[in-house]
């Protein structure tokens, strides 16, 4: 059998075999000139085998081009480009907007996410019973790190599967012919096996920078794993739509609630995954980057995988795997310089439009993350020549985050190797803030707070101050609903923290979880319906912007019929180092124009812009502006239920039912097949 499981274990690490071709190698005796013994006895090639888990992110159909742009929007803040409306690609639309069918062209595929996370589980799985067999552990403190890291892999991936598929079935031994098709397991006995192999993982891993092992941040370290426990922890004892409890894998529709096992309630939780957090904090092994756009610096050159202290993981792709930027980056079209070919390339996601008026001024991470400007190759130049920065209108707001002109080694191609950020610094900080307001310990959570907003206000760090200081507890204290409460009572901790969230992580993409496990998903989800709509009319918080606005005709697509005429606010642009500098949408400059701006003829260099109209935001044909489902607010969500929560985790998909001999049944209303 030894010999059987390392064969198993090499196939997969060669090619990700789906687990239904398990069974013809389950079911054979297997001729290898290798066995457990003798591999995992061994440290470099018992590593070579635990580093094989983690190479499951490079496929193609796993988060190298899908998962990673697939899942963590729609949210208040994060939005796919284009819509139902627009006439986006189908299966994209369908994935942003809470309407997955189970024939998604992108996802239902053989070799999807699904299969490829099952298969990155099944090598942790050899991996954890190889060296406990025979990798004495407990006297040889590198392979213990090795099965801690294993034990951190197997948690990880299962948070991943729950996230995106709900319940799916538990595996924590190697498969067999009579386990290789178990049914879904209950959500909670999921977490709960989570939580145990990250309690087992975290006495034998390194902390960042104590070992060569961890020296990089493309390996798994106890800071991470600690911080792994308590988002886990969090979304445990969280909201999330789920079966009725015994009903999983029934075709149950389920409903959205709270666990109601004691053992996953936030006060059997809470106070160990804060206890994981201050270990972190407490053990000076990481620091926030003392400037936010240096952090993305860093990113997009790829030194945060070994010169920065704030990431503490990151998925491990090659520097020339993985489509982040290609996907996240503000568009650059054809022919610019920082690409190198002759196809366009980022802008597929972006910021809610309304998020950019979400910063004050002060915070300097508001022109960082939301940027309305794209490189385009039509661009003219004072100089007579062509390309360059401009920018857009209020509908096209894009992540500044991620830049291809700040990417020393872009290779070329769909795969830019940047190496998305699985959790950072920051995210320890206000996790420990939510939990220690749980806690009723109100100056514990303002504590951790300021530690984050006092970076985002370098050189305003007063303001950070007198608006913490005033926060009240509000029902923060021992509350399953405290998000619920409050997210509309300002002045309130949890308040604060929920957009302190919205601020710090906009484009990183943990903010469907955030929401789901807060019971605000729909909740925010249709305050930002509105917020939108309001910013198209100029009314509300965006009044202002109507009292100096000029008609814009609306034309038909032949460009000759005008159909309506909108009012409209222009804003001043022009191109400023590797970017644009923006005039006219600070409150103080409102209905104004650059001091330098005499004229058209006389105009500083500066670009006048139509920015926001109704009009802007219409995404359908424009001989159908007058219907509501014509614009963009419509789309954040949109389903059958006129509910993002039952459509929140996607249906195993078609060729995953088809595989699994009738063991496995969609829930929430899917179809089965």
């Amino acid at each position: 059998m030894k010999k059987i499981l390392y064969s198993i274990s090499t196939l997969l690490l060669m090619g990700g075999l789906a687990t239904s071709c398990l069974n013809d190698i389950l079911e054979v005796e297997t001729q290898s000139s290798f066995d457990a013994s003798k591999v995992f006895a061994n440290y470099t090639t018992a590593e070579y085998t635990v580093l094989g888990i983690s190479e499951i992110f490079v496929h193609t159909n796993s988060y190298n081009a899908r998962l990673n742009h697939m899942y963590g929007y729609n949210t208040d803040i994060e939005l796919k480009t284009g819509s139902t409306a627009s006439g986006a690609k189908v299966y994209e639309r369908n994935l942003a907007e809470y309407d997955t069918k189970t024939d998604n062209s992108s996802l239902n595929t053989t070799n999807n996410g699904y299969n490829e996370i099952m298969i990155g589980i099944e090598r942790a799985n050899l991996a954890i019973q190889g060296l406990k067999q025979y990798g004495n552990v407990a006297h040889n403190r590198d392979m213990a790190y090795l099965l801690g890291e294993s034990l951190t892999y197997r948690a990880f991936f299962y948070y991943e599967l729950i996230k995106m598929w709900g319940e799916v079935p538990l595996h924590l031994e190697p498969l067999t012919s009579a386990t290789l098709y178990d049914p879904k397991a209950e959500r909670d006995d999921l977490y709960k096996a989570m939580l145990a192999d990250l309690e087992e993982a975290i006495p034998m891993l390194y902390w960042p920078y104590e070992a060569t092992q961890t020296m990089r941040t493309d390996r798994i370290n106890k800071a991470f794993a600690k911080g792994l426990y308590a988002r886990i922890a969090l979304n445990a004892a969280g909201y999330a739509w789920r079966p009725d409890d015994g009903k999983t894998g029934t075709g149950n529709f389920g409903s959205l609630r709270l666990s109601t096992k004691q053992e996953m309630s936030k006060a059997e939780l809470y106070p160990k995954a804060l206890r994981h957090l201050e270990d972190v904090i407490g053990s000076g092994s990481l620091a926030l980057e003392s400037d936010f756009e240096q952090l993305w610096h860093k990113f997009n050159d790829f030194s945060h995988v070994s010169g920065s202290r704030e990431v503490i993981y990151v998925q491990p792709f090659g520097d020339a795997r993985g489509r982040w930027n290609y996907t996240h980056a503000y568009p650059h079209t054809a022919n610019s310089p920082f690409i190198g070919d002759k196809s366009s390339k980022g802008g597929q996601t972006g910021p809610n439009p309304t998020l950019w008026w979400k910063y004050e001024k002060q915070d300097t991470r508001r022109d960082i993350t939301c940027v309305p400007m794209r490189w385009n190759q039509d661009v003219e130049n004072e100089d007579g020549t062509k390309g360059g920065w401009e920018m857009r209108n209020a509908t096209s707001f894009y992540w500044g985050k991620y830049r291809y002109e700040w990417m020393n080694n872009y290779p070329g191609g769909t795969g830019d190797g940047c190496k998305p950020i699985v959790m950072r610094y920051a995210d320890i900080y206000l996790m420990a803030a939510e939990l220690a307001a749980w806690e009723g310990d109100l100056s514990r959570a303002q504590r951790y707070l300021k530690e984050v907003r006092k970076r985002a206000y370098k050189g305003n760090e007063g303001m950070v101050d007198a608006y913490v200081d005033a926060l009240t507890i509000g029902s923060a204290a021992s509350s399953d609903d405290a998000a619920i409460n409050d997210c509309k009572t300002e002045g309130t901790i949890m308040k604060a923290i929920i957009d302190e969230r919205a601020l710090e992580f906009a484009g990183e993409f943990l903010r469907k979880q955030d929401l789901i496990r807060w019971g605000l998903l729909k909740i925010k989800l249709d305050e930002a319906k509105n917020d939108l709509k309001d910013l198209a009319y100029m009314r509300g918080a965006y009044a202002d912007y109507a009292k100096l606005t000029e008609p814009k005709d609306f034309k038909d697509k032949s460009g000759k019929n005008v159909l309506t005429t909108f009012p409209t606010y222009y804003a001043f642009w022009r191109q400023k180092g590797q970017g644009i500098e923006i005039f006219g949408l600070e409150k103080d400059e409102i209905a104004k124009t650059p001091a330098d701006y005499n004229s058209e003829a006389d105009n500083g260099g500066w670009n006048r812009i139509d920015f926001l109209s109704q009009g802007v935001f219409c995404q359908a044909d424009p001989s159908l502006w007058e219907a509501e489902t014509s614009y963009r607010w419509m789309y954040f969500y949109f389903n059958d239920y006129d509910d993002p929560y039952p459509r929140s985790t996607w249906p195993l998909f078609a060729h995953n039912l088809s595989n699994a001999q009738g063991s496995l049944v969609n829930d929430f209303g899917y179809p089965q097949k």
